[in-house]
């Protein structure tokens, strides 16, 4: 039995199906990303899992609870780091992290200790008298995660945790979140980032339009679209794109996909093909901009299985 077990989760609000019918496991000591695009369900199972948003059916289960229960001991298992700051700006940094032990029962000498080194851990001693408005969008990225794990959870829901700050920042709270991985904290991560979900994950699960595509770890992922290899050529106009795809889909083994003055050829090992392209091109009549070649990753993965790329966005 895995430490968390989604059954077939569904919700729906009105007409419009959110989440529909989700299923997966998670391994005590794991740390598993659901990867898809604003809109996916990301946050809306988040919500079911942390027993804030009742399901319309299925259910889930973490040790052994199920979150339809919605019992204090299923809320101690888990904390939440959620996708909106969670924090009050008014307050320090120290203050908020006292208020939110306390509302987990923790107190006194232990729950000052809990503040401090959580404080220590996130870069934040220095700056923990300060009111939460004043930090920066980094600091309180890492102050959030802070507040959800101040009560040592085996558990721990990170909802798209790297949005809206810079890319100093980003690698702060990503190095945070491989320590915490390191240790053996659980952790379920939405994102809509690859790298972050490449980096992070033991195991990724693809979501698109509420529906769960595919779960592996990333060489899965890759070897379950054939391993594919992609040399993406840009030209001068879509005319020498069209020519040149021509040219191309007359050779064996490989794939061609055009988009205005962008070509793609997906095969295996695309390198030994590039003195091909390269001789089409000239025989196409067609000026080479560019020349990229991707092996398979991710992005490969997202668009073999939802037919579109999978773009930088923000909140969800």
């Amino acid at each position: 039995m895995s430490f968390v077990e989604v059954l077939d989760l569904r919700k729906s609000f009105g007409s419009v199906v959110a989440v529909d019918g989700v299923s997966f496991g998670i391994e005590e000591g794991e740390l598993f990303s659901l990867l898809g695009p604003n809109g996916a369900g990301k946050s809306t199972c988040i919500g079911m899992l942390s027993a804030l948003v009742p399901p319309s059916a299925g259910d889930a289960r973490i040790g052994g609870i199920s979150v339809r229960e919605r019992s204090p001991a299923l809320r101690r298992l888990f904390g939440i780091v959620p996708q909106e700051i969670a924090l009050y700006e008014e307050l320090s940094g120290r203050d908020n992290l006292t208020f939110w032990g306390r509302l987990y029962g923790l107190s006194g000498r232990g729950l000052r200790s809990r503040v401090d080194t959580l404080l220590a851990r996130v870069g934040l001693s220095d700056r923990a008298r300060d009111p939460v408005k004043a930090l920066s969008g980094g600091m309180k990225r890492r102050l959030n995660i802070a507040a959800g794990i101040i009560h040592s959870p085996r558990l721990v829901f990170m909802d798209e945790p790297t949005v809206g700050i810079d890319p100093q920042s980003r690698r702060a709270v990503l190095d945070l979140i491989l320590d915490l991985r390191r240790e053996g904290m659980t952790i379920l991560y939405t994102t809509h980032y690859m790298a972050e979900a490449e980096e992070l994950s033991d195991r990724v699960g693809i979501i698109d339009h509420g529906k769960l595509l595919v779960v592996g770890t990333c060489r899965e992922l890759a070897q379950s679209v054939g391993g594919r290899e992609r040399l993406r050529v840009s030209l001068a106009g879509d005319e020498e794109g069209e020519r040149l795809s021509e040219k191309l889909r007359s050779l064996p083994g490989l794939s061609v996909e055009t988009d205005g003055s962008r070509v793609t050829v997906i095969a295996q090992k695309v390198r030994t093909l590039l003195p091909a392209v390269i001789q089409a091109a000239a025989e196409a009549r067609a000026s080479l901009h560019d020349i990229e070649i991707r092996e398979p990753n991710l992005e490969t993965v997202f668009l073999t299985y939802t037919g579109r790329e999978l773009a930088a966005q923000g909140a969800e």
